[in-house]
């Protein structure tokens, strides 16, 4: 995208933080229910350079750690972050500073190779995270349980959040 002004982008960093806010609680019934926070994270991720992506993603952890019900199933406190699932929330920032570096890195700006780094390092997180929060499973049923459920939907959303990338990319860059 074109460069924006400071309160350009600092309004544009708060609009994607609601976003994330909203699609936290939006949850799709599937045999095991999702949220569409990682779709937000990918437009986030995909839209906006990290100087404003990371204070976005920031901020929306700071809300919910402060009691603002914007964690999925309307979840706030820090309770969730230091839940069995909070490694997967604070697992947003590690998913933008990966995605980040694997995008400026390649040679041809692969942002999808980029965003699916980004999402194995959250998922790392948040796998690393339930197993010290659950000492007594094994990293197979971490995954089994933690991971596996989501892989399709996540690259169901990856898809969408690429065409919506894709077609402000085109409009915005003119």
């Amino acid at each position: 995208m074109k460069k924006l002004s400071g309160i350009s982008e600092m309004a544009l960093a708060s609009l994607f933080t609601a976003l994330l806010s909203v699609c936290a609680i939006i949850t799709v019934p599937a045999p095991i229910p999702f949220t569409l926070q990682t779709f937000a994270l990918f437009l986030i991720a995909g839209l906006l350079p990290l100087r404003s992506a990371f204070p976005c993603v920031l901020a929306y952890i700071m809300l919910g750690a402060a009691g603002l019900p914007v964690f999925s199933g309307f979840g706030a406190g820090f309770g969730v972050l230091l839940g069995p699932t909070g490694g997967y929330i604070l697992g947003f920032v590690l998913f933008l500073l990966v995605q980040k570096l694997v995008y400026r890195i390649t040679a041809k700006k692969q942002l999808l190779l980029s965003l699916v780094t980004g999402l194995i390092a959250c998922y790392i997180c948040g796998i690393a995270w339930y197993l010290i929060y659950s000492p007594s499973e094994t990293l197979l049923s971490a995954v089994a349980v933690t991971l596996l459920p989501f892989i399709i939907p996540d690259a169901v959303k990856l898809f969408f959040a690429m065409l919506i990338i894709k077609r402000i990319r085109k409009i915005y860059d003119k």
